[in-house]
């Protein structure tokens, strides 16, 4: 495998590292990260297709974009890979409502399955599209044998609009399915959050997709604001540092849902994901250092079952982890670095969703505010 990095930064393209012998022309695979409003203005694909012409190639937007130990704003991270015994195999779909995610997830599924297929990725617009739905037809259809992994696209803060694309400039509704083919491919992950539980766990008694209306017999936003205290009144803001831990039935391992927005009215809350009726809950808040921690807990994760450094790291955040983090942001990414070591390319983005196993062997989720990491080596 070699790879290649440029950045696209004040309407200038800039080469971060190259690997000897690599070659643009050989490339299968680009990956570009960036700002949404920068995709807009920047249409990058013509120059990419230009650079590597034989590669299938994934644009998204994001909100925040990783390189090497750094996180960046308001710039384009392109990662160019020249597999050596991998072959690479891309699908997109269009839907224009989340009711379409599950048939969406089955249909990438039929077009990727193969006897040789050792990894899907999937990079998924991050506002119209259930995840969970779609990494459970997903799962389904591989008969939770393949490892899945990948990200919802971000817009910064802003919750507006995302975009992805393939071949083409990225737009609203898509999501890109990449299959990785090889017997010769080792795929780690690690997903962790570090997040702090607290209090009881509770049962989701009315909720509609990713809309809570009640815990128990209390409507969820006045029994969450019970527990936040002195913090209700800098709600939604202080929502991003109290998620929800769910469990989905009694022996699911639990999984973070990070709210979105609240409705004084109907006292109710929104979520980045699915929080299913007679699912389970409990509350959480932010612990700094436990955040960065898990970060080097999900690099670790990713390699227990290598015999040698990655040479390819992806690392997917959650835009709550950033918020929260602020300042201290980049400490979860060279935590990570730490582990790998400096030889392994590092690229990756701040996602409004995560896609990752819990850990190596265990079926793939739709993961909020973790850190997840996806690593790729040839033997």
């Amino acid at each position: 495998m070699k790879i290649c990095q440029t950045k696209f930064v004040g309407k200038e393209w800039k080469e971060l590292s190259k690997d000897e012998n690599f070659l643009n022309q050989k490339a299968q695979l680009v990956l570009a990260f960036g700002e949404r409003k920068l995709l807009e203005s920047n249409n990058p694909y013509p120059a990419l297709q230009k650079e590597y012409p034989a590669a299938e190639i994934i644009i998204n937007s994001t909100s925040g974009e990783i390189y090497a130990d750094s996180v960046h704003d308001d710039s384009i991270i392109v990662t160019a890979i020249e597999f050596e015994k991998t072959t690479v195999k891309t699908i997109k779909i269009d839907i224009t409502a989340h009711t379409e995610s599950f048939s969406a997830g089955e249909t990438i599924a039929q077009n990727l399955i193969a006897d040789d297929l050792a990894a899907i990725l999937v990079i998924s617009d991050g506002g119209k599209v259930n995840g969970s739905k779609l990494i459970e037809a997903l799962n389904i259809a591989t008969n939770h044998e393949i490892p899945i992994s990948g990200g919802l696209a971000g817009d910064a803060g802003r919750f507006e609009k995302t975009l992805v694309g393939l071949n083409e400039q990225p737009t609203e509704g898509r999501i890109v399915g990449v299959g990785l083919y090889s017997k010769d491919l080792k795929v780690g992950h690690g997903t962790m959050g570090g997040w702090d539980v607290f209090g009881p766990e509770r049962e989701v008694t009315e909720s509609e997709y990713n809309v809570l209306y009640k815990i128990g017999d209390k409507a969820a936003l006045d029994l969450y604001k019970e527990y936040l205290g002195k913090y209700a009144k800098e709600l939604p803001g202080a929502a991003l540092l109290f998620p929800l831990s769910m469990r989905v039935k009694p022996d699911s391992e639990p999984i973070v849902r990070t709210i979105l927005t609240i409705d004084e009215d109907k006292k109710s809350m929104t979520f980045a994901g699915e929080l299913p009726e007679g699912a389970m809950v409990r509350f959480m808040k932010a612990n700094f250092d436990h955040l960065v921690d898990a970060s080097s807990t999900a690099a670790q994760t990713s390699i227990k079952h290598l015999d040698k450094a990655p040479e390819l790291a992806l690392l997917i955040s959650c835009v709550g982890r950033k918020l929260v983090l602020g300042q201290r942001t980049e400490e979860e990414v060279e935590a990570a670095r730490e582990v790998f070591g400096k030889e392994t390319v590092i690229t990756g983005f701040y996602s409004y969703g995560e896609i990752s196993p819990l850990r190596p062997n265990a079926q793939c989720e739709l993961h909020n505010q973790t850190m997840t990491i996806t690593t790729l080596s040839e033997n």
